[in-house]
């Protein structure tokens, strides 16, 4: 089984000079002149704080477009890849918005096109980065139906983030049904876990059809337990723990099949 890439999230900038893979916010970047020392950057969109506290993107595609190229051209961040500016379907994130879980998987693909679209024309031709489309759902199905509304748009063995799975970890298995469904839609396509913790990557079947995850879990669990919450040690533990997860054996699971 290879393992996971696994992309750490922090909150300061700074701190990506101690790791080889960093996720980091556009809100944290926003601006930046200063060259953040990372060998790879996952840029992600903010839309989690976005739509939870404004139930709205404030920048809009040519604004996230513009940074974007800013970084990359002026050297400022090594971008792996940028994710695109999604809408979750959790359903306090849908309560915020006012919209259906079609509605929100529509608005994704649109901004997913006017990004690419966007960043093609201020590169003027093709995009040195990728561009992360994400799926998004809630139940199982949800997910299979975004794949086939994004139709060519996935290419074969692309990259591609699943979204709305880090508020349902407590049991690794609802979030390997999302994956099981996507898979058994479209096998070829590796797989971005957004907020990934620990108990799920346990699972064999979660790391077996992830290619790639982040997390910031490890901000959450230090400030629980009365320790610093921006320590970037804290970050460096959970990379170490990532790391030993993907070396242990977990129960035996199977691939189920979906309609």
């Amino acid at each position: 089984m290879t393992p996971v890439k696994f992309y750490v999230g922090l909150h300061q900038p700074a701190d990506a000079q101690h790791f080889d893979l960093a996720c980091i916010s556009i809100k944290r970047l926003w601006r930046r002149k200063k060259p953040v020392a990372c060998g790879d950057v996952l840029v992600d969109s903010g839309a989690f704080t976005e739509l939870l506290l404004h139930g709205c993107y404030r920048h809009g595609v040519e604004e996230y477009a513009a940074e974007l190229h800013r970084l990359h051209t002026t050297g400022v961040v090594n971008i792996a890849a940028a994710v695109a500016q999604d809408y979750m379907c959790e359903p306090f994130i849908l309560a915020k918005t006012g919209l259906t879980i079609e509605d929100h998987q529509r608005l994704t693909i649109e901004r997913f096109d006017a990004l690419v679209a966007e960043l093609e024309r201020l590169f003027d031709g093709p995009i040195p980065f990728h561009v992360m489309p994400v799926l998004q759902g809630f139940a199982p199905q949800d997910y299979v139906n975004h794949v086939r509304m994004y139709g060519d748009r996935l290419k074969p063995g692309m990259w591609v983030g699943v979204g709305s799975v880090c508020k349902r970890q407590g049991d690794p298995r609802a979030i390997l049904r999302v994956l099981q469904a996507i898979a058994s839609e479209r096998p070829d396509l590796l797989l971005h876990g957004f907020g990934v913790k620990i108990t799920a990557l346990l699972h064999a079947g979660v790391r077996a059809l992830l290619a790639t995850a982040d997390s910031m879990a490890w901000s959450y669990a230090a400030r629980k337990q009365g320790r610093d919450a921006n320590n970037w040690r804290e970050a460096d533990r959970l990379v170490k723990r990532v790391r030993e997860a993907a070396n242990q054996n977990s129960e035996p699971w199977q691939m189920e099949m979906f309609a």
